[in-house]
């Protein structure tokens, strides 16, 4: 590996897992309490609906490898996947005593189990990186989900079309609909599937993924927590405020009124709208490449990777 090892003493490992659980509860801890109670929020839920990641699992800090965690507190992480005792060798290199508890991220045993995934991972991000964004879409994904909606009904039942439902179907109808990412594309109804002009599916995943893409971007989220405890929470947080604010910026500009939840809409249907749509899509573009190169930087110098070709 190419990162030094380092140890962490309690006074310096556990400030930094309260602030990461902190930032966690801000988004998280809204989540839970409507869950209890049996509310939805069309912006605020995403992250925890649609990704695998549970908000416990989201709390819990992770250092990252090449990191030795210190103390008692540190012990009690053999209990979770892939962290492992410092063996020998790292106790000698940090001169740390031989009782001292010392637990670090178990390198071996996450690549045997999750190389794929790694792989799988290292192939979406380095060959997004390397196409060119586009920027033609305005997030009409959302409206093909909505098409022919008094015939398949709409995915979010308790929100009002802005525009109605004729009014819907005229927008996705008089405009050029290149939806070029998978699982937003899957979500169409069965009348707009033909009318995309592209034909995204899990095979080709690996070659059309673009970085002007939103659902691309938000999906920086999810390569991410499949990469912990490898990569540190930082990132992962970082990934995560990312998605959420372009998941905010994707439903300002779907067809649902979401006036009253605090979403102001962008109307895509004109021209004013679509400018403002392509502003912030090419800024959260820029965005995401400064953070998919954080994330292939970091694999490469923890792991010591060539950037696989798309």
């Amino acid at each position: 590996m190419t990162c030094q090892l380092r140890a962490l003493s309690p006074a310096e490992w556990l400030p930094l897992a309260r602030t990461h659980a902190e930032r966690v509860d801000g988004y998280a801890a809204p989540y839970l309490q409507r869950r209890s109670h049996g509310e939805k929020h069309p912006v605020e839920d995403f992250l925890f609906t649609y990704y695998t990641l549970k908000p416990a699992q989201l709390r819990r800090w992770h250092p990252g490898s090449g990191v030795v965690l210190l103390g008692e507190a540190a012990a009690e992480r053999l209990a979770w996947r892939f962290y492992r005792t410092a063996d020998d060798g790292e106790r000698e290199e940090l001169g740390l005593e031989p009782a001292e508890p010392a637990v670090t991220v178990d390198v071996v045993e996450f690549l045997a189990a999750r190389r794929s995934a790694l792989d799988f991972a290292l192939l979406i991000l380095a060959g997004t990186a390397a196409r060119p964004a586009q920027f033609g879409c305005f997030g009409l994904h959302e409206w093909a989900m909505a098409y022919r909606s008094e015939e398949n009904g709409i995915r979010h039942e308790y929100l009002p079309l802005r525009l109605g439902a004729a009014g819907t179907d005229q927008v996705v109808e008089s405009n050029r609909i290149r939806c070029s990412h998978f699982d937003a594309f899957r979500f169409y109804t069965p009348q707009a599937v033909p009318l995309n002009e592209l034909s995204p599916n899990r095979e080709n995943q690996r070659t059309m993924e673009q970085p002007g893409c939103l659902h691309a971007n938000m999906d920086l989220y999810k390569w991410a927590y499949k990469l912990i405890p490898m990569l540190p929470s930082e990132m992962l947080m970082d990934a995560f405020e990312l998605s959420w604010r372009i998941r905010a910026m994707d439903m300002r500009a779907a067809p649902y009124d979401l006036s009253d939840w605090g979403y102001p809409a962008i109307p895509i249907e004109s021209a004013e709208g679509k400018a403002e749509y392509v502003a912030a899509q090419r800024g959260f573009s820029e965005e995401s490449a400064g953070l998919r190169s954080r994330l292939l930087n970091d694999l490469r110098e923890r792991l010591e990777l060539p950037v696989p070709q798309a």
